[in-house]
């Protein structure tokens, strides 16, 4: 099994640590994922970085959680649709979302739903999306802005969603209950 170091301040890289310092203060304790991008200070600088302007794009709080979550399981990651879970909790996003987002059933809301299906389509596609696929979207609601978000996002979850698989990354002790597994889905 292959699998990363997750690295605390005292192991990290030199140019890491006042970087797992900032994590350390802003959650209360280093996140698995954050240990283990630290091997990279450059990368998980990124990964903060675009975390950072991902929050602060177009979408609020239920449309940063499904690109997240579509994102995550679609490439099935262990570590993210947990902890997207608790974060979509703390970000007060209904239950009833992260559930068909987790179990990839369709969102009630057409917009969110038609956010997912455009999320999707970008990520299946590597960005190569029809027309229809644009029509689509913008007759939901959305416009151009929100097409180049969406792709914001997914460079985001790609630095995650990869490093977890590589790493095997251990999901945090809060997230754990949220364990999800692609082979568990709910349909």
């Amino acid at each position: 099994m292959t699998t990363l170091k997750v690295h605390n301040i005292e192991s990290a890289p030199e140019g890491s640590k006042a970087l797992l310092e900032n994590s350390q203060k802003s959650f209360g304790m280093i996140p698995s994922l954050h240990g283990v991008l630290a091997g990279s200070p450059q990368v998980l600088e990124a990964y903060k970085t675009l975390h950072e302007l991902f929050t602060q794009s177009s979408f609020n709080e239920e449309e940063l959680t499904v690109v997240w979550q579509t994102i995550n399981v679609e490439h099935a990651c262990h570590y993210c649709v947990p902890a997207h879970t608790g974060i979509a909790k703390m970000m007060k996003v209904d239950d009833e979302i992260t559930e068909a987002l987790r179990n990839e059933t369709p969102l009630e809301n057409a917009k969110l739903e038609a956010l997912r299906t455009m999320t999707l389509s970008i990520v299946r596609n590597r960005g190569n999306v029809s027309q229809e696929d644009l029509d689509a979207f913008y007759a939901a609601g959305y416009g151009e802005a929100q097409v180049l978000d969406i792709i914001l996002g997914l460079s985001q979850k790609t630095i995650s969603n990869y490093v977890n698989h590589i790493a095997h990354t251990p999901v945090d002790a809060p997230f754990q209950k949220f364990a999800w597994s692609k082979d568990t889905v709910v349909s």
